[in-house]
This record gives structure tokens, C-alpha cells and sequence, in this order.
């Protein structure tokens, strides 16, 4: 008994001091930058941020696979802005078709449960024709890892048969502010 009281105690402190984070938190897109080195296997038809909102950019994507590509690899970097970009903490490198069978990279896990709602980019190989991710938004609940505020660089290479054929680099910004949340 004594403990269920201390149970719903402290259940009621926690309903009653409850910080609601995304109020406080503002996580945005500030650039996006793509480049094909080979046109004959990736084309990108465009890529661009569109603002809606003080808070919220919507990113979009269209290009097009011209070949069937069955072996691809992908390397993430983030890097942290301070007097330029520096490495910061992630730099991983794994092959895409055997993560969309398993899903065993937890970084991966990460960036893509941000953007699969937006994205046709959810299948397993060979990936061929147009690839699209739509009116793509930063969501701060989906992100599950604590980082610190500043601006940010997500640069993505995306490699077939083991050859570099294109980059998308994006830019963003996290600041959580718990003042304005109270």
C-alpha cells in the first residue's frame, strides 16, 4: 500500500512540473546542398528548402537512379559548427541494402525515422527510377538522442558498387531554450 502511494505521488509531481520540450526546442533546416559526380547513374532533377514558417522549413528532393543499383554503401558524418564545421561524434559507414533488411545500425535508425513518413526511399534493393522526399520537416519528438544547441552538418555520401556517385549535405540548427517552455 505504502508503496502505491509513492508511486502516485510521484506520478501526480511528474504530471504537475511536466515540461513540454517541443515548445522549447527549435529544429530547423538551414541549407541543402546535393552533388552527382557520375550523371549517368544519379541525376538530380532538384533540391531545395522551402520556408513556411519562422520554425519549420520543409525540404524537398527528386532525382533519378538510371541503372539498378543492388550493392550500396553510405557514409554519414555529422559535424558541429564552431569557427567552421568540426567532426562531431558520428562518422559511420554501412552498407544500405543490408540495413533495410535488418535495420542494425542505430545511428541510421535515427536519421531515417526522421524522414521515412516524407521519403519513397523505404524499400529494400535494387533501387532504380525516381527517388523522391517530399515536404520533409524537422520533428524534435522523433529525435531521441540529447545534443547540445548549435548548427549542425549532416553530409551523406552515397556510394554504388563501391564508387562515389553523389552527396547531400544538409544543414541544420537545434536550439532547446527549457525557459520558454515554464
Amino acid at each position: 500500500m505504502r508503496c502505491q502511494l509513492i508511486i502516485s505521488a510521484l506520478l501526480g509531481l511528474f504530471l504537475t512540473f511536466h515540461i513540454n520540450i517541443n515548445d522549447a526546442v527549435v529544429f530547423k533546416f538551414t541549407n541543402f546542398v546535393c552533388e552527382s559526380y557520375n550523371q549517368s547513374w544519379f541525376v538530380f532533377h532538384n533540391y531545395r528548402l522551402k520556408a513556411v514558417s519562422r520554425n519549420k522549413v520543409l525540404l524537398n528532393m527528386n532525382g533519378t537512379i538510371l541503372h539498378p543499383a543492388k550493392n550500396i554503401s553510405i557514409h554519414v558524418r555529422i559535424f558541429k559548427k564552431a569557427n567552421g564545421y568540426k567532426p562531431w561524434l558520428v562518422n559511420i559507414y554501412f552498407d544500405a541494402c543490408q540495413y533495410f533488411k535488418k535495420r542494425n545500425q542505430p545511428i541510421a535508425n535515427i536519421i531515417y525515422r526522421l524522414f521515412k513518413d516524407f521519403s519513397n526511399l523505404n524499400h529494400s534493393c535494387p533501387y532504380v527510377g525516381p527517388q523522391v522526399v517530399k515536404d520533409f520537416y524537422l520533428r524534435p519528438e522523433l529525435l531521441r538522442l540529447p545534443i547540445p544547441t548549435g548548427d549542425y552538418l549532416l553530409a551523406i555520401q552515397w556510394y554504388f558498387d563501391e564508387k562515389l556517385q553523389f552527396d547531400t549535405n544538409v544543414s541544420f540548427t537545434f536550439v532547446e531554450d527549457l525557459k520558454k517552455s515554464k
